[in-house]
């Protein structure tokens, strides 16, 4: 049975790809490292981090998106306060951090939550303090290491880079999952395939 999952029933955003809604798995400040079971829908608890650092913004996914490593798009959005799972973030595209997980492709979006005024006027990552980016680039190559697994930052690129990855992931999405939603709402009629 196909109940709400928000990978699948919440909306991608109204100004893709600039501005695009993305679903929060993890608060900053955190060491607590949830994950979305695609199965049912609900947040797991994937680990607690083994090193001792927190995660520096807020992180998540955009829903209805599909990547090269069989999970929705991961995005980073910026935001003064640390934002609950679950909670959909209207966010504008700024950037995308490029980088290797165990060396296969893991991008992540970079996003400011546009409902806070203290980041939403950042249209483009050079616009952010350089800090941002030794901060960022510190925990995503760190924060594996005690598990000895390697993460390797490749990148930074700006806004146009990022929005065309996210609209590649809309198109993998409907390529990939939205088909095999179908085939199930085919053989379970009373289901009712999201909008």
């Amino acid at each position: 049975m196909i109940q709400f999952n928000p990978w699948h029933s919440v909306d991608v955003g109204q100004n893709v790809p600039d501005t695009i809604n993305g679903i929060i798995e993890i608060p900053k400040n955190t060491r607590a490292k949830y994950e979305l079971d695609k199965q049912s829908g609900m947040l797991r608890l994937d680990r607690v981090l083994y090193s001792s650092l927190y995660y520096p913004a807020n992180y998540g996914f955009i829903p209805r998106t599909f990547c090269d490593d069989k999970d929705p798009l991961d995005i980073v959005i910026l935001s003064q306060i640390s934002i609950q799972p679950m909670c959909i973030v209207p966010s504008k595209v700024i950037g995308v951090m490029r980088m290797l997980d165990q060396g296969e492709a893991d991008d992540k979006i970079i996003a400011v939550a546009a409902q806070d005024m203290s980041v939403s006027h950042f249209d483009d990552i050079s616009e952010l303090p350089e800090h941002f980016f030794r901060e960022i680039r510190n925990f995503f190559e760190d924060y594996k290491k005690l598990e000895n697994k390697t993460v390797q930052v490749e990148t930074f690129q700006g806004a146009a880079k990022a929005k065309a990855i996210v609209e590649q992931s809309i198109l993998d999405y409907q390529t990939h999952i939205a088909p095999q939603l179908e085939d199930m709402m085919l053989k379970q009629p009373s289901l009712k395939l999201p909008s």
